[in-house]
This record gives structure tokens, C-alpha cells and sequence, in this order.
């Protein structure tokens, strides 16, 4: 085992469902005390590891961190729904914190489609036939696609920054200058230089990420502390690069995956229940006004708001507008 899988206990029953708890996580005593014991749970490709809060019998709610961050963001957005009554989990993206794929030769790929199909297969191994789902960043690109694929088993959709299916089959056109420039990290991976940078640097280069793209916000370095130890997978930099490089045409995904990406390269729309949620203090600019992008990629949008004090990362900010709009859609 690796040292961030130390100290598994089996849990009365937990060994039937295929669940291990994990303790510690990395980040202190006092803050293993305050948080949930990491499970784990095995998929076809990976062990997942995922915190889980309130009523085991709810109705499963899925949180979905996105890069450059980890279940940490949604420390704030987690308690008023357990409170509420619902079963809150939330997973650790392939290539985060303790998630592990089970095949150690497998090729370390993280193209959206296989993002998504973590989601569905993470459901399967704790036997949810309905969820509701909310993202942000590459979480909120698995559960748009989660929603168009699957829309029998989402009952809902929280959309942190709206839509943001890619189109991974046709090389993308250049954009306007500033738009280039906010993308400098995904140019910059898609480098060997990016690649050992990545590797050397990606404390660093992720504590920047944070405070760039949310540039009203003051992180604190016990707020990155807390989140550090899940960039230190040893998966992470091949997943990260696979994902940036797949993304603009530059690397092959899996064969299973090439049919779902022609079809999400049409960009199909979302049909579930849906409230997008934009913040008004991004880096990579102020959402516009016009919701109709929106309602037209969200067939059944319920709610378009701009946030207020939020920025890229929405949930660490605001966790209350996202556990309020989850609540609104579940009513």
C-alpha cells in the first residue's frame, strides 16, 4: 500500500459493499477529527476515495471538484445538505488524493468522457439509480456530460460556470488575445516544459491557478495545506497532462471513449432540471448578463444567477448559493 493509504479499517458490513474507510487523509489530526473517514470503492478501473456525509438512507447528492483543486471545496456545501436530510458524497477525481486505478500498467488517460464515465461507475459500486449532481471545473464537465448521457439517472444539476462539454475532434480556432492568455497553463502542459514543470512545480504553479482565477478571494495557506496532499498522487501530472493535451487534438484517449466524443463534439444540450451558477469575480472574466447561451444549452433551466463574491472556484466561496440551489431543485 502507499503511505496515503496507511491505516485502512474495515467498517462493520463495509466488506459486502466493497466500501474500505480510510483515516487521517494527510491533513493533521485535528482536521481528520472535524471531517468524515475516506472510503474507498472500487470501480472497474479505479478505487475511488470519497467522503460521505449525513443520512446513509437519503437521496444521494454528488459533488465534483474540479483541477486544480479537491474535495476540500465543498467542506462548506456538504453540511446544510446533511442537514437537510440527504446522503452527500463526494469523490476524489481520478489522479487526486487517494484515488488509484487498479491496473498499474493502465495508461494514465483523462479525457472528459472517461471523467464522466468515473461518475457513473463511482454510482454503480455504492448502487445509486439516481443522483443529483453538482461541479465545477472538470466536476462540472463530468456531470454536464453525466446529465446528456445518462439523464435517467440525474435528477438534477447544479452547473457551476454553465455548460462546458468540449469539442475534443476538431482542432478548436484561436481566440482573442486576453482569451489566449487566461488559457497560458493549458499551452504550457501541452510542453515538455509544461511537463516538468508540472512535476517540479505544482504547488506552485496550483496556488497560483487558485489565486488567479479567483482573484477577490484570499486563500490561506492552511486552506492550501489542507488540499496540497491530494496533488501529490503520483497519478496526477500524467492525468493532468492527458487532459490538457486531449483536449486541443494533441493526444489519443481510450478506443472504449471515441464514439461518445464524436457525439460530444455535437455539443447536445442538457435536459435534466438544471440551475447555473456563474461568479461574478472570475479570472477568466465577468460572466455576461444574457442568459441565453444558457437556456439554450440547459432545456430545462430553472435558474440562471450571477454570484456575487464568488469566483472560478464558486463552492469555496459561496458554498451557501450552491447548497441553496441543490435544496431549491430537490424541493
Amino acid at each position: 500500500m502507499t503511505q496515503t493509504r496507511r491505516d485502512f479499517l474495515k467498517q462493520a458490513g463495509a466488506a459486502a459493499a466493497g466500501v474500505t474507510a480510510v483515516t487521517g487523509g494527510g491533513a493533521g489530526e485535528t482536521r481528520a477529527a472535524a471531517q468524515p473517514a475516506v472510503r474507498t470503492v472500487r470501480t472497474p478501473v479505479l478505487e475511488i476515495g470519497y467522503e460521505e456525509h449525513g443520512d446513509g438512507g437519503g437521496f444521494p447528492i454528488v459533488l465534483l471538484h474540479g483541477f486544480p483543486y479537491d474535495i476540500r471545496s465543498w467542506d462548506g456545501v456538504a453540511p446544510p445538505l446533511a442537514e437537510a436530510g440527504y446522503r452527500v458524497l463526494v469523490p476524489y477525481l481520478r489522479g487526486y488524493g487517494p484515488t488509484r486505478f487498479l491496473d498499474p500498467d493502465a495508461p494514465r488517460m483523462a479525457e472528459q468522457a472517461a471523467i464522466a464515465q468515473d461518475v457513473v461507475d463511482f454510482a454503480d459500486a455504492l448502487g445509486l439509480e439516481r443522483m443529483a449532481l453538482a461541479g465545477f471545473d472538470w466536476g462540472n464537465r463530468a456531470a454536464c456530460i453525466t446529465s446528456i448521457l445518462h439523464p435517467d439517472r440525474v435528477r438534477a444539476q447544479v452547473a457551476v460556470n454553465g455548460y462546458s462539454v468540449q469539442d475534443t475532434v476538431n482542432p478548436g480556432r484561436p481566440g482573442s488575445a486576453a482569451g489566449e492568455a487566461r488559457l497560458w497553463y493549458q499551452w504550457y502542459f501541452n510542453t515538455d516544459r509544461g511537463v516538468a514543470g508540472l512535476e517540479t512545480n505544482r504547488h506552485d504553479i496550483i496556488r497560483y491557478l487558485w489565486e488567479t482565477w479567483s482573484p477577490g478571494w484570499e486563500y490561506t495557506d492552511e486552506a492550501f495545506e489542507r488540499s496540497a496532499p491530494s496533488f501529490d498522487n503520483p497519478d496526477f501530472v500524467d492525468i493532468v497532462i492527458h487532459s490538457y493535451r486531449h483536449r486541443h487534438v494533441n493526444a489519443p484517449g481510450e478506443e472504449r471513449f471515441l464514439a461518445v466524443e464524436r457525439q460530444l463534439a455535437e455539443r447536445p444540450p442538457i435536459t435534466v432540471p438544471a440551475i447555473v451558477l456563474r461568479g461574478d469575480e472570475s479570472g477568466f472574466g465577468r460572466p455576461s448578463a444574457d442568459p441565453t447561451g444558457d437556456q439554450r444549452r440547459f432545456t430545462s433551466l430553472v435558474a440562471r444567477r450571477i454570484v456575487e463574491g464568488a469566483g472560478h472556484d464558486l463552492p469555496v466561496q459561496r458554498p451557501d448559493a450552491v447548497s441553496a440551489a441543490l435544496l431549491e431543485l430537490l424541493a
